[in-house]
């Protein structure tokens, strides 16, 4: 695998795992998929991929702040020692003051991400939020006997406390919308925010301050990423999901990032590098959210 985020463009200094505000971390976990395949693969892709960013996006770079990536995550284990893997490195990342970035592998990784942050602010008495951009709504409270399912997996973070919203859904059941509903989660669905072409939204004043963002790349358009393993039609652009992000950490800080879900296709590299701009743009945002607070 590629060692590094960006790595031929960064200078010693900005590769310090002591100084770097972003620390990347592969996790290639694919156990419960349930359409396509490759998801194991996306780490590796985006990492390769990045390596032909620009240092300089959203007009400075955030790689000054530094980009620290971390050997893959063992993914032979069983799902449930993968997510304490990686939730414990979370928590560890998270309560050293930098961001961690988590590279799936398939959506369900975002469950040990998120719970590792959470208990870093917890331990500050700080509240967490989370930002979703997604096809589905993962909103299953399992699905084919998986407990922790990549369908299931914000219905996991749900359960556990945390506050949603959900960018970009277009594809759910019954089931889950009326679980959506249980726990209040905040929804701007494909359908309105494609139609209407919408890329602003409002996130109410008592969300917490504190932001993770969990892009799952089937949230955009087939035609934006096809190389995922569950595509669905009518989705959100590239500058609308990315500015949709963005409004919704005006006044706040964005703590915790992935991105899952990517299931590259040999030879359309187009898929990887979109993947890998996405993230690194995502980075930008969280970088000026951090200046602005210090």
């Amino acid at each position: 695998m590629t060692s590094q985020f960006l790595g031929s463009e960064l200078t010693s200094s900005e590769n310090q795992q002591a100084d770097a505000l972003f620390q990347i971390i592969p996790c290639g976990l694919e156990a419960t998929v349930s359409y396509g395949t490759g998801t194991h693969k996306g780490p590796e892709a985006i990492l390769q991929a990045s390596d032909q960013l620009e240092r300089n996006v959203l007009g400075f770079e955030p790689c000054e702040q530094g980009i620290f990536t971390h050997p893959e995550l063992d993914c032979t284990q069983p799902i449930e020692k993968v997510m304490q893997d990686l939730r414990d490195l979370t928590t560890n990342i998270c309560a050293k003051g930098h961001i961690p970035v988590t590279l799936g592998g398939e959506h369900s990784v975002s469950y040990g991400a998120v719970m590792g942050v959470m208990d870093a602010l917890h331990r500050k008495g700080e509240k967490l939020g989370i930002v979703q951009i997604d096809a589905h709504a993962d909103f299953r409270v399992a699905y084919q006997g998986h407990h922790h399912s990549h369908a299931s997996v914000m219905h996991l973070l749900a359960e556990a406390g945390l506050p949603i919203v959900s960018l970009g859904v277009r594809a759910l059941s019954t089931e889950e919308e009326l679980a959506r509903t249980k726990h209040g989660v905040i929804t701007h669905d494909g359908p309105m925010l494609v139609r209407n072409n919408i890329s602003q939204i409002e996130v109410p004043d008592d969300f917490p301050e504190n932001i993770y963002i969990t892009f799952d790349v089937d949230g955009l358009d087939p035609s934006v990423i096809a190389a995922t393993g569950t595509p669905v039609p009518g989705g959100l652009g590239f500058y609308q999901s990315l500015d949709l992000v963005e409004s919704t950490l005006r006044g706040r800080r964005c703590v915790g990032i992935d991105i899952t879900e990517l299931a590259p296709v040999e030879g359309q590299t187009s898929n990887d590098f979109t993947a890998a701009l996405i993230c690194y743009t995502i980075m930008a945002m969280a970088a000026k959210t951090t200046l602005k607070s210090t």
